[in-house]
Parts: structure tokens; C-alpha cells; sequence
């Protein structure tokens, strides 16, 4: 196709004298000075000008310019390329990459299939621009096209091709042939290892990622990496801190991608010990701090319970990212916090840190565990008037889910309403955990019937409005729940708690007798209830079933796992340490009133990370103050 904004090619001569071509080079040097348009198609006159309009190593570097992102104009590339009588591999890359860049991807792959029509012969930059273009697209057929050609231009042995090929597969869910282009690779390395163990880990496929792994000769840190962080994704953390304390005995090098990865298993497990080990190897290896790793240690302080050694290590941080700020304003609001949260947007504004999406989201947060209603509302507006950001469907949680802790059912069923946004699962499910805490049965009702249709498979969704069936004395409709669950073939969710000891994480569940000590704890519980009872203690067996008898009623709460991971930590510290329990599903009524009373006889701190926030139990008191 012409565009006829040039004159024709053949009103220049094709041999320049040696004058031309010193002018020539000397006009090329100038195009790294282009910032904009508008000077490329100056410098573009005088390209013309000296009879370059055909040459393709200087045409080459002008539609490279038009090209970019961040700056160019694909369109004009389009058009100079148009007046190319032989334009070369070079500038067909170009081109192809153009069109990746600007995410025209089927573009990219048609122009790949127009160079082999014009004989122009694609290079080992061609192919891994191509795939990605497939992958991107999920274009499968065309992929496997592409392999074809990879082998048939003779690119079957470079590294470069077969690691986009890799990555192709693996994006397509076809991990045996991401397997077979891995195992007839001439020269595998870091990228080839450890593209195919993060597609087997994505996919659940932990066994298969860990035989690649372990067929690694020599393994890097990046690979040891890959493994580790594969298993800290699909929430096996044992197996995580295992590869972990094999890499140590192997004198593997702890760089800030493992550093960065083991704190968010310890993180997700509650393991201070492990955490803080990890945060003094990475100040004695002197690894940089950048704004992931500092992110990731003040994560796993706030959730592990450390809130002052949290804000110790970020104020102490030479410079804070974005993300540094919006983790120490969320590990606040899981604290209960929202003052201290309020205050620390305010230090944030004063150092000139503009606040994003996400900090709103954690401030709103921490208002509504804080019962901050008003404050609430005033940053839900002051976002967008402030900075203009749109409240988001997180934005609209928390400000639901502040309403419905209040009480305030109804103003928050209005901004339901009222929102701009179809609600989603997570809104309606605060409404629905706000029906739940003050027994409001008829909305909760027509709530939480809404939330198991959208999510059909989450079983505590089943399990809030049987709930609240059951508060109500409805135990007919707390068998049809159960029974829809049994047809759906959806399972509850299996209460756990793990408590970190001497650096070993021991894990619990509720009448669980597997534990080594299970004789001991048991007694231990026993004799710790039998304590909280003088001092007030009643068994609150609300929502449990009415056929149980006064015994079996207390039973079940007697030895809900957290009581479990408290009567192990009574046993194995001494009086008057802090006792750290972390449990996957949100503290009951009874264990919340019994761990205020343990803290109290025992005369212990205990703190106890639940599903939404942190509960710092002492001297018979919670620091939710009964607001959770």
C-alpha cells in the first residue's frame, strides 16, 4: 500500500559517494536526540534530503523511533515502511515488536506471515517476539505453527526461542510440551528451569515442579527461588521452610527474592522466630533493601503480631515506597488502629507521598475495625476531592462493612443501592457479617442468599446463614443449607490454628489428637477451662444444634483449635510470655470471651491473628474492646 508522502525511491541514486555517506552518518547521529514526533519527522526531512529515503539502516532507525511506546506514532512507521522497496529482517522485527508493544497482537503475528511471503528470513530476534504474540493472544494454533517454523529456519538450539517457547506452553496449560521443548534444549538456563516449575506450581502440579527442580544439576538461587516461592503460593508452607533449611545446609546464598519469599510463608503461618531470623540475615548479607523486601518485612511484623517492631522498622527505612506506606497504614488497621492509621496518612501527606487506591482501601479498613463512622466517611468523600479517586468496589466494602459493624444496616443496604457498580461478592458478604453480629435474620437472609449464588463454592457463606438460621431457632432451613452444600458437593472449610514455638510451628484443629503431646494439651484445656469457669467463664453454645445435649453443646467449643494452640503454648513457656496464635477462620464468640479470661487467670498476653484482624487479649480485656 502507497501513501505517497514521499517522492519515489528511484529519483535517488543507490551508490553514494564517500561524501554522502559521511553526511549521512553524521545525520544518523542525531536521532537519540529525538524525544518527540515532531523533531523525528524533521530529522526524517533531512534523511530524504541526503537520499536515505530507501536505505534500510537508516530508515531502519527512524521507524525504530516510531515504534516506541512511549513516544512514537505505529501509523507513520507504517507508512515509511510501505515506501521500502526491500525492507530487511531488521526492520520487520522492528515492526512485529512495534505492533507487541502496542498490544495489536494479531497484527503482529499476520506481518510475521507477510516477511516469509516477501522471502525475507526471520532471525533469532523474530521468533521470541512472534511467540509472545501467540501467548499473549492465547493463540494456540498459530503457536505451534510458529515451533514449527522455530525448527525449520534452524533455531531448534537457541536458548532464546525455546524459552519463549517454554513460556508459551506453559501459558497454555500444555506442560508436556513445555516439557519436551525443556528436555531437547541444548543449553537450558535459569529462565528455561524455572519457567516450567512456576507452570506446574500455577497449575497445582507441586510433585511434578519439585522433579524438575531436583533434576537441576546446579542449582541457583534463582531456581532454589522458583521451588520455594512455588510452594509458599499453593499454601505449603512446611515444605517452603524444607527446601528452605536444605538450601541453607548447601551454602546456597540468601538473596532478596528468597528473603522476600520465606517472610511470606512466615508471614502466612505466624512464625515470628523464622521471620526475624530471615530479617537478620538479610542486614548481615547486606542485601539491598528495595521497596519489595521492606514491604515484605513490615507484612510479616504487622502479622505476626509485632505492630511496635513493624513501625520500628519503617520508620527506620531511609527511603519508603508507596508500598511501604500502605502496608504500615494496613497492618495498623488489622490492629484495631485507626487513629494511629488516620495520623499516619496525615505524616504521609506532610512528607509529600501522594496516596493511592490502596491507601484508602487500608484506611477505610482500619475506621471500620475501629469504629471510626464518621472519620469513615469523611475519607470515603476526601479521595476523590482530594486527589480524584474514584471509589472502587473495595472503597464501597469498607465503608459497607463500617455501616454494618455500627449497626447502621440500613444506611449501609442504601450504598448498596446507590453504588455506581453492580456489588460484588465481598460487599454483600459485609453486609451479610454485619447481619451476622447483630442478628438481623430477615436481611441477613435475602443477603446471604445472594452471596452463595455468586459464590456458589465458598463454603462460609453456607455456614453464616445457617448461623444465622440457628440464632433464630430455624433448624429445619439449617438442614436445607446443609443439604444444598451436600448436592454442591461443598465442603466447610476446616478450622486450624498454629502456634510458633522455639522456632518449630506446631499446627492444631479443632478435637484434633494427632499432636505428639495431644494427652497433655488436652489436660491442659481441661484444667484451663475449669480456671476460666470460676472466674466467670459460660460456655456460649449459641448457633449450635438444639438436640445436643448440655454436655455435647460444650464439647465442641471446649476444644476449637485455638483453645488447643493456648493450652500448648501454656505448656511449653514460661509464665509471663506472650503466647502467638494465628488461626485461618475467624475467632468465635466463645473462644473470644474464654481467651479474654485465660489472659487474665494466667496472667499472659495472648495475642491471636483471626481471618480479618488481630485480637491482643490482656488482663481479661480485648484490644477490639468486644468490637470485631
Amino acid at each position: 500500500m502507497q501513501y505517497g508522502l514521499y517522492p519515489s525511491c528511484h529519483s535517488y541514486p543507490t551508490i553514494f559517494s564517500i561524501t554522502q555517506n559521511q553526511h549521512s552518518r553524521y545525520a544518523l547521529k542525531g536521532l537519540p536526540s529525538c524525544s518527540t514526533m515532531s523533531e523525528l519527522k524533521q530529522f526524517h526531512a533531512q534523511i530524504i534530503k541526503l537520499g536515505l529515503s530507501c536505505d534500510n539502516d537508516a530508515m531502519g532507525r527512524v521507524i525504530k523511533f516510531c515504534t516506541t511506546l512511549e513516544s512514537g506514532d505505529l501509523n507513520y512507521a507504517l507508512q515509511m515502511f510501505d515506501k521500502l522497496p526491500n525492507p530487511d529482517t531488521f526492520i520487520y522485527n522492528t515492526i512485529i515488536r512495534g505492533y507487541l508493544q502496542f498490544q495489536l497482537l494479531k497484527e503482529s503475528v499476520l506481518f510475521y506471515s507477510h516477511m516469509l511471503e516477501r522471502s525475507v528470513s526471520p532471525n533469532n530476534f523474530t521468533f521470541p517476539l512472534v511467540i509472545r504474540a501467540c501467548c499473549i493472544d492465547n493463540a494456540v494454533e498459530e503457536g505451534k505453527q510458529i515451533h514449527g517454523h522455530v525448527i525449520k529456519f534452524g533455531f531448534g538450539f537457541d536458548k532464546f526461542s525455546q524459552n519463549n517457547l517454554i513460556h508459551m506452553y506453559v501459558n497454555f496449560h500444555f506442560l508436556e510440551e513445555a516439557k519436551w521443548v525443556l528436555d531437547h534444549m541444548y543449553e537450558k538456563d535459569d529462565v528455561s528451569w524455572t519457567t516450567l516449575i512456576s507452570g506446574y506450581a500455577q497449575l497445582g502440579y507441586l510433585a511434578e515442579a519439585f522433579r524438575v527442580f531436583d533434576s537441576i544439576a546446579e542449582k541457583s538461587s534463582v531456581c532454589w527461588n522458583a521451588m520455594i516461592s512455588a510452594y509458599v503460593h499453593n499454601n505449603q508452607f512446611h515444605q517452603a521452610f524444607a527446601l528452605f533449611e536444605r538450601m541453607m545446609s548447601e551454602d546456597v546464598g540468601i538473596d532478596k527474592f528468597i528473603a522476600a519469599s520465606m517472610l511470606s510463608a512466615c508471614t502466612r503461618l505466624g512464625a515470628l522466630k523464622q521471620g526475624e531470623w530471615i530479617v537478620e540475615q538479610v542486614k548481615k548479607s547486606r542485601i539491598d533493601l528495595d521497596s519489595k523486601l521492606a514491604t515484605s518485612i513490615i507484612d510479616m511484623y504487622c502479622k505476626c503480631g509485632c505492630l511496635d517492631k513493624a513501625l520500628q522498622f519503617f520508620k527506620g527505612l531511609p527511603r519508603k515506597g508507596i508500598s511501604s506506606w500502605n502496608c504500615m497504614i494496613g497492618g495498623l488497621a488489622m490492629h484495631g488502629k485507626g487513629e494511629a492509621a488516620i495520623e499516619l496518612l496525615k505524616e504521609m501527606e506532610s512528607e509529600r507521598v501522594a496516596p493511592d487506591y490502596i491507601t484508602f482501601v487500608n484506611l477505610l479498613s482500619a475506621c471500620a475495625h475501629s469504629g471510626l463512622i464518621e472519620e469513615g466517611k469523611h475519607y470515603f468523600h476526601y479521595m476523590k476531592e482530594e486527589y480524584g479517586i474514584e471509589p472502587g468496589m473495595e472503597h464501597y466494602g469498607c465503608l459497607v462493612d463500617l455501616l454494618g459493624r455500627a449497626g447502621l444496616l440500613e444506611e449501609a443496604r442504601k450504598i448498596i443501592k446507590e453504588m455506581p457498580m453492580s456489588a460484588d461478592v465481598g460487599v454483600l458478604g459485609a453486609l451479610l457479617g454485619a447481619c451476622r453480629i447483630h442478628k438481623n435474620i430477615e436481611l441477613g437472609e435475602i443477603i446471604g442468599k445472594q452471596v452463595i449464588e455468586l459464590e456458589p463454592q465458598n463454603s462460609g457463606r453456607y455456614v453464616v446463614l445457617a448461623n444465622l438460621y440457628a440464632y433464630a431457632g430455624r433448624w429445619e432451613d439449617v438442614a436445607n443449607i446443609r443439604k444444598l452444600m451436600n448436592d454442591r458437593g461443598v465442603k466447610k472449610a476446616p478450622g486450624f490454628s498454629v502456634v510458633e514455638l522455639e522456632g518449630v510451628v506446631s499446627e492444631f484443629i479443632a478435637g484434633g489428637r494427632t499432636h505428639p503431646q495431644a494427652k497433655e494439651i488436652y489436660a491442659k484445656v481441661n484444667e484451663m477451662l475449669d480456671c476460666i469457669k470460676s472466674a466467670g467463664y459460660v460456655p456460649d453454645s449459641d448457633g449450635l444444634q438444639q438436640d445436643f445435649d448440655e454436655e455435647e453443646r460444650e464439647n465442641p467449643l471446649y476444644y476449637h483449635s485455638e483453645k488447643l494452640a493456648i493450652a500448648f503454648g501454656l505448656l511449653k513457656t514460661k509464665p509471663g510470655a506472650v503466647l502467638r496464635i494465628t488461626k485461618n477462620l475467624r475467632v468465635c464468640k466463645d473462644c473470644h470471651q474464654a481467651s479474654k479470661l485465660i489472659s487474665k487467670v494466667y496472667d499472659r498476653e495472648i495475642i491471636v491473628r483471626d481471618r480479618n484482624r488481630f485480637h491482643h487479649f490482656k488482663d481479661g480485656e480485648c484490644s477490639c474492646k468486644d468490637y470485631w
